[in-house]
């Protein structure tokens, strides 16, 4: 049974480009987390069959329609969902909430700072607009992103960042799923 005192209800995940809601990440926390409800979101160009992801801000008006609509469907004010997911996934989830899409916090797990091997376009102009807790979850060998460049352009988050860095690991974070939904669990019971 949920504490109805407790700053969420739900929990809200979308895949990265190259996935769907199946990913085993986002199965594990959504079985980890029952009774809490838990939606996993496939974008349109997924259930199209298209290989490349649509412009972001059509990604980005997705995510504001599906949580709308998992909020409606749910009875929960969209304030009491925690949003986010994988990689660009979680990308989208904090552009939204940094747009004004009401959250009580961020998982964003192997968040894509950059394009691999081109430092130089971040994706970090919206950080300074999000004033949500964030979970970031990534590897110390993601080639989207070092610990040390992470250390960088987190600091621009106006809200609570808890970072958790999983040593040995690259952008898919193979085989670390228990721990994901370890630190998930962990990071939901301190919001």
């Amino acid at each position: 049974m949920l504490s109805t005192s407790q700053p969420y209800s739900g929990v809200f995940l979308t895949p990265g480009s190259g996935s769907n809601r199946d990913h085993s990440t986002l199965c594990y926390l959504e079985e980890l987390l029952q009774p809490l409800p838990v939606e996993r979101f496939d974008f349109q160009y997924r259930k199209d069959g298209k290989p490349f992801p649509s412009p972001v801000k059509k990604l980005v008006v997705e995510v504001n329609d599906a949580v709308t609509k998992m909020s409606n469907r749910e009875g929960i004010d969209s304030k009491k969902l925690v949003l986010g997911g994988r990689s660009m996934g979680g990308r989208v989830c904090s552009m939204a909430v940094a747009e004004g899409l009401p959250a009580a916090g961020l998982i964003l797990i192997c968040y894509p700072l950059h394009p691999v091997k081109k430092p130089e376009k971040l994706r970090v102009e919206h950080f300074p607009a999000i004033e949500v807790p964030c979970l970031f979850i990534s590897g110390d060998k993601d080639e989207f992103g070092t610990p040390e460049e992470f250390s960088q352009h987190l600091p621009q988050i106006s809200g609570p960042v808890t970072r958790v860095v999983l040593e040995g690991k690259r952008h898919d974070l193979k085989g670390a799923d228990e721990h994901i939904g370890e630190t998930v669990c962990d990071w939901l019971s301190k919001l």
